[in-house]
């Protein structure tokens, strides 16, 4: 257990040092679902979801991985990856040369080529192809079950006009942004199913399908193919286009872009944030989607969210006729849960649940009790600069003034650093408006400051803790 335990805390030390190291959009997009499964005989064992992600880390970030996680770890000097639900070590023993990934990673550590050893991919046949066609579009996600609201009523009429308009495109790119759960991909996969509908070629994908498909097709010698069947089509659909990494997939999304433009092509993308904040996207690329229509779609106002509730309260009682919800509980469920619709879904099984493992009516006492853990684990405090902006310099027995003023001596410049480090990690804020809300200071400086923290936290265990401590008296 103890044993068990220190990997655990070591893994935790390397994924603190590869965030600090690589940045926050990085390390989310490639290292936050990476997990340590166990460590025998000097090899870390790692796993990720999905096949791209094994790929992408094996080919890009192998040196990095084990060099970070030996300078924590000396006596870890190999590392393998795998997909998680695969047998590791039957990988491992099936490997056709006889040898196990690990120990060729060892001889190569040994030798000063830190490099990762894989475990064998799939053949060539089974990839790549079925990416060419993009991933299927959910039947259900359609206009006519759009619940629409003002939040999403300018996306909305947007998306339909683009799914249903014959002729040049319009509006191109449309670029819709929002937070988790509040409609974009369902205004997605409805614009696909309706411009199908229309007779138009339709290719929806994720950022992981498109960077998959692209790194698949350079493997199996087909990317020109990938290129020609993407430039094709009358409607290509990106979902997520935040995860988009890698200095050449970007190069052929924006190349793929600019020719869908240039051929009077329609092009509808989404994204948790708007283009000018997607900082690890090449600025062109950048510059190419906000030159279109830019949409985003606000929080769900208490009418829509008891209108999606009431909608979704009726569909479960539709499979179980017994299970009764009156108008007062859907009015408190709606007020109570603000954060986004899958929590709104969420809160309704939980209801379901209830009534039909107990037998007893649904109300809101029993609402309240069903629910509480999930109102108190998805909408946690949203931090305002300005509270920032105070704590630290109360904290630092300093004035909120004095870290928007152009003072630089160090009773100010370090307090002022870990404020706009805070404002970047605990709220939504672009690194321009940060440095507006610090006495209008150049993003520049707001991104060397957050740096500058990044690094220092990762280095000194003194302010990692105050740090944390801050984190949480704001998140209280």
């Amino acid at each position: 257990m103890e044993e068990a335990q220190s990997a655990n805390e070591v893994w935790s030390r390397v994924k603190r040092r590869l965030r600090a190291e690589l940045g926050e959009d990085v390390f989310a997009s490639w290292f936050g679902r990476l997990e340590l499964e166990a460590i025998v005989d000097g090899c870390a064992r790692l796993t990720v979801p999905t096949r791209f992600l094994k790929s992408w880390i094996e080919s890009h970030y192998a040196d990095r991985v084990l060099a970070t996680y030996r300078s924590e770890a000396p006596a870890v000097e190999r590392i393998s990856v795998a997909m998680r639900g695969s047998q590791v070590r039957d990988a491992v023993a099936k490997r056709p040369d006889g040898a196990r990934p690990c120990a060729t990673a060892g001889a190569q550590a040994a030798s000063g080529d830190l490099r990762l050893a894989v475990v064998p991919e799939r053949p060539r046949e089974d990839r790549g192809e079925q990416d060419l066609n993009g991933a299927p579009l959910d039947p259900r996600l359609t206009f006519a079950s759009f619940m629409q609201g003002q939040s999403n009523a300018l996306a909305h009429a947007a998306a339909e006009r683009i799914a249903r308009h014959q002729g040049p495109a319009l509006y191109n790119p449309l670029y819709l942004h929002a937070g988790v759960g509040l409609g974009k991909t369902h205004l997605l996969h409805a614009v696909g199913q309706e411009a199908r509908a229309q007779g138009r070629r339709v290719i929806y994908l994720t950022a992981d399908r498109f960077m998959y498909g692209f790194v698949a097709s350079l493997k199996a010698q087909t990317s020109l193919a990938f290129k020609e069947r993407l430039r094709g089509i009358d409607l290509l659909i990106i979902d997520d286009v935040q995860f988009i990494q890698g200095k050449q997939i970007q190069q052929e999304f924006g190349h793929t872009i600019n020719a869908l433009i240039d051929a009077g092509r329609q092009i509808v993308v989404a994204a948790d944030r708007p283009p000018t904040d997607l900082e690890a996207l090449d600025e062109r690329v950048r510059s190419r989607l906000a030159g279109g229509l830019v949409v985003e779609i606000g929080a769900l106002d208490e009418s829509l969210r008891a209108a999606i509730l009431t909608a979704r309260m009726n569909a479960l009682q539709a499979l179980h006729p017994e299970f009764r919800v009156g108008p007062s509980v859907v009015t408190y469920v709606a007020r109570a849960i603000t954060a986004n619709g899958r929590d709104l879904e969420g809160a309704a099984n939980r209801l379901l649940a209830h009534a039909t493992l107990t037998g007893t009516a649904v109300t809101v006492e029993t609402a309240e009790a069903a629910i509480r853990d999930l109102v108190k684990n998805r909408e946690p405090k949203r931090v305002k600069i300005e509270d920032i902006q105070k704590l630290v310099a109360t904290r630092y027995n300093v004035s909120r003034s004095d870290i928007l003023s152009e003072r630089r001596t160090a009773a100010v410049v370090r307090p002022r650093q870990i404020a706009m480090y805070l404002s970047k990690v605990l709220t939504l804020r672009s690194l321009p408006e940060i440095g507006r809300r610090f006495g209008g200071r150049d993003h520049t400086t707001v991104l060397h400051a957050v740096r500058k923290i990044e690094k220092q936290i990762t280095d000194d265990h003194t302010l990692s803790d105050e740090v944390e401590l801050l984190k949480r008296m704001l998140q209280e």
